[in-house]
């Protein structure tokens, strides 16, 4: 099961399936442009081979489409990491012993040994 992916992450932090979702998606969307890229690259090489000026021009295009593909890639992990800590961090601090007062500030049981 898809859930059970990221169980056990986090020092024992279960993901929630939204944050699995987003996953999926974006590296989905990941993939696609990993796939153009490899089309890209393809075609900057036979035009760079074929030494025509016109397909030589075209590489200037070309080598900017895959330029902006690459930075949708960082932006999208970086979304990534972002969306992954956050959720992360809430777990942990659902799970680490505190409280959440009404007025929505943590504060911390203390447990008493003896």
């Amino acid at each position: 099961m898809e859930g059970d992916l990221f169980s056990g992450m986090a020092n024992g932090t279960q993901v929630d399936g939204k944050v699995l979702q987003t996953f999926h998606k974006s590296f989905g969307q990941v993939q696609d442009i990993l796939d153009q890229n490899r089309l890209l690259i393809n075609e900057i090489n036979q035009n760079h081979e074929s030494k025509v000026p016109d397909n030589l021009t075209r590489n200037v295009g070309l080598i900017r489409e895959l330029n902006n593909n690459i930075r949708t890639v960082v932006n999208l992990y970086a979304d990534l990491s972002t969306s992954f800590s956050q959720s992360v961090e809430a777990s942990s601090e659902g799970e680490s012993g505190g409280t959440l007062k009404s007025d929505g500030k943590a504060s911390q049981k203390r447990i008493r040994s003896g």
